[in-house]
């Protein structure tokens, strides 16, 4: 008879707490923790939520949450919209996404997408491609009371941890910030100063986010805020929407003057890859800002015309303010890495001609 043992082993993270007790295993057995660990990811895929995932960056949190095995709710307007064809294309979409229909005002419409998930990922948020003639309806009230549903809903299915993409508009704008000091997680966006000047688009954003913090201290759950700057990358989507348009204005618009001041960027599939690093690493928490460059816009123009000369180009800059200064060292404690401008501009530009945006 073969001699057996009983193999004791713990598992444990942030989502997962299990004691298993293996038993009458084969001392010739080759059991190895790397064994029950690939076994473990095997027998659980983790189902998540993705709010708003047809826009430019929840495409790509979609994209990338599938290629890793997870199980993906995604909340759209109408799933049955071709306009969400490209998410249904996606590897592993056919097994391992479903789409609902959602509503970011509508609560059991988001009770019913984030039932049985262990995370989410609250991407969605109103963005305006131009001037807003109703800020208080058009973009703060929707992103504040969209907020604030999804919160809700998380704490009634009773999810672990969520992520929350802000912006560094819910950072950036304090007039009494000292010239040259880079800003951190600590800073937040002046409310009334945003008022004042009409900068609604920062002050949704800012409104939003200090209601996640405020509902997540009272009530939990585990949450993270990302911060990303301006995005630019290839779309995954088939059309254009506001998130998308700041490089496709530069090339195609034939823009008279634009503000020759620096801001920062940073590519789409660098803000997916971040906003999954902080909803994976359990060490994760509070708020991480996501810039990979800080970009002249005349450096940024004539880096675009060497390489693409016949675009319709801005025909002159001005002199304008400069953004802050960011800094990214906490995101890059995390494991954060970004890459080339280059890499960005051509996939970018390349996306935009398949998708005949540009010719």
């Amino acid at each position: 008879m073969r001699q057996m043992k009983r193999v004791p082993y713990i598992i444990s993270n942030t989502f997962l707490s299990i004691d298993l007790f293996i038993q009458d295993v084969p001392i010739a057995f080759p059991f190895t923790s790397e064994c029950l660990r690939v076994r473990l990811a095997e027998m659980e895929k983790q189902r998540v939520c993705v709010t708003g995932a047809g826009g430019f960056l929840a495409s790509w949190v979609v994209k990338f949450l599938l290629s890793k095995g997870y199980i993906v709710h995604g909340t759209v307007r109408d799933p049955s919209d071709e306009k969400y064809a490209h998410l249904r294309n996606l590897e592993n979409a056919a097994e391992n996404l479903q789409l609902f229909k959602a509503d970011l005002l509508d609560y059991k419409s988001l009770c019913a997408a984030i039932a049985g998930c262990t995370g989410v990922f609250h991407v969605a948020s109103p963005v305006p491609s131009g001037s807003v003639p109703n800020p208080e309806v058009e973009l703060i009230e929707p992103a504040l009371t969209g907020t604030c549903n999804v919160l809700k809903a998380c704490t009634e299915a009773k999810i672990k941890r969520v992520v929350v993409v802000s912006s560094v508009a819910a950072v950036i704008m304090n007039p009494n910030w000292p010239k040259g000091q880079p800003m951190d997680e600590s800073c937040w966006s002046e409310k009334e100063f945003c008022k004042r000047n009409e900068h609604f688009y920062c002050l949704s954003k800012t409104e939003a986010e200090s209601k996640a913090w405020e509902y997540a201290k009272k009530n939990g759950p585990d949450v993270l805020t990302v911060c990303p700057s301006i995005i630019i990358g290839p779309m995954l989507q088939s059309s254009m929407n506001a998130s998308s348009l700041f490089l496709i204005k530069i090339l195609k618009d034939g823009i008279e003057e634009m503000a020759n001041n620096q801001r920062g960027v940073v590519d789409v599939r660098d803000v997916a890859e971040a906003v999954l690093l902080a909803y994976e690493k359990p060490e994760a928490e509070g708020r991480y800002i996501c810039s990979a460059y800080r970009v002249r816009m005349q450096e940024l123009i004539d880096q675009l015309k060497t390489m693409y000369p016949n675009y319709y180009y801005p025909k002159k800059v001005k002199e304008g303010e400069d953004q802050p200064i960011l800094s990214c060292e906490k995101l890059q404690k995390l494991g954060w890495k970004y890459m080339t401008l280059e890499e960005s501009l051509v996939d970018s530009v390349k996306s935009y001609q398949e998708k005949g945006i540009l010719h």
